[in-house]
């Protein structure tokens, strides 16, 4: 439950919350740049375009959840005992409750896109060693 971490009030979480828009953006622009150029067609780019997907639906995940936790005051944490933690709401935001949950376990899309920018990256210089290898024979 403590991998979103909480920051600093207010300048804190709104300069957070900002890159957390900025980056995800950024993704967006990377893809629209990947599929613009059409460079998807190749395996190495296709996994960055992938790793790009997910960098965004983990900054709009990790927003949400700080968000919940520390800007929207509906709800609140309680360490119940070590270990475990207790999300009180009001009886009408159980919903919420589950989504602020589901939210903070955010490494479920964090860990994919590293994973795919990790074999993209590979691949591409995978593929750049097997060019310069071509171009150096007559």
């Amino acid at each position: 439950m403590l991998a979103v971490q909480e920051h600093g009030a207010p300048e804190g979480i709104y300069s957070h919350q900002g890159a957390h828009l900025f980056f995800a953006a950024s993704m967006g622009l990377l893809i629209f740049w990947l599929r613009q150029r059409r460079l998807v067609r190749e395996p190495g780019w296709r996994c960055i375009q992938y790793a790009a997907l997910f960098f965004i639906l983990w900054n709009i995940d990790a927003f949400t959840a700080h968000f919940l936790d520390e800007q929207s005051g509906v709800l609140d944490t309680v360490m119940a005992a070590p270990g475990k933690i207790k999300i009180e709401v009001d009886e009408n935001l159980i919903p919420l409750a589950w989504l602020y949950y589901m939210a903070k376990l955010d490494h479920v899309l964090c860990v994919p896109a590293m994973l795919f920018l990790y074999a993209g990256l590979r691949r591409l210089l995978k593929d750049a060693g097997r060019r310069r290898a071509g171009a150096g024979s007559p």
